[in-house]
């Protein structure tokens, strides 16, 4: 048996002895037989270690363990706070979590639903609404209420909308106008997805050598970064060395 498996084995069995004898939550021990080392991690820095357990990382490895054990958790306590209080910040909130699990018709029926009164034009709601559309496969509709968004909020700024108007722009097929708002967008887009896509655009436009500068250019950004921003960007620095071989 491997060395590896072996402790892992041996740490498993010591946690889950742990969890019984100092009776915390169950849940602990599903996820300790079926986690490994992740798990073993977890219950290590979320229960075991004292100075660590109300820290920052701990309380994130804990909601991804108990997102992996049960992914609708998050959307039935939004939902659950939706009940008790019918509020703009708890239906933007439940908004999130549908757009999240995939249930893309709720997230946009939610953001259109907060977008009455006071928070008419709130541009958060309107950009969660873009997203949504934007996911179900409408993306005239989702530029237009980014084009609306604009008007109404003239000085509200986000990466992350720009990139959806850019996707937008690429989805109508007007190619010159896309490569200008990607052009616009990648010098102050925080990671490489931005890069990454218009990358790809360039590409199935047959612009050939210009996609491959822009591949390239994103895996020597990643070359000269620190290794968490590798990790984080490995998604988009994957794509880029695929498509440039």
């Amino acid at each position: 048996m491997a060395p590896l498996l072996v402790l892992s084995i041996v740490l498993q069995i010591g946690c889950i002895v742990h969890v019984i004898r100092t009776r915390r939550q169950t849940f602990w021990i599903f996820l300790l037989i079926a986690g490994s080392y992740i798990a073993i991690a977890a219950y290590l820095l979320a229960e075991v270690l004292p100075e660590m357990r109300h820290s920052r990382t701990a309380n994130r490895v804990l909601r991804e363990a108990h997102d992996r054990i049960d992914p609708e958790r998050r959307k039935r306590n939004a939902t659950r706070q939706l009940d008790v209080a019918d509020t703009i910040e708890n239906r933007r909130q439940l908004a999130e979590e549908s757009l999240r699990s995939g249930d893309y018709q709720q997230a946009a029926e939610l953001y259109r639903s907060g977008l009455k009164g006071l928070y008419k034009t709130d541009p958060d709601l309107m950009l969660g609404l873009a997203r949504a559309q934007f996911a179900l496969d409408q993306p005239a509709e989702a530029k237009q209420t980014l084009d609306e968004l604009i008007a109404a909020n003239p000085n509200f700024r986000s990466s992350e909308g720009h990139l959806l108007y850019a996707r937008c722009v690429e989805a109508s097929g007007d190619t010159a106008a896309a490569a200008h708002e990607y052009e616009a967008l990648i010098p102050g887009f925080s990671g490489e997805e931005a890069r990454v896509r218009y990358g790809l655009m360039l590409k199935r436009d047959g612009q050939i050598a210009k996609a491959s500068e822009i591949f390239a250019e994103s895996l020597k950004r990643a070359r000269l970064a620190p290794n968490y921003y590798r990790r984080e960007q490995r998604e988009w620095i994957d794509i880029a060395k695929r498509e440039s071989a």
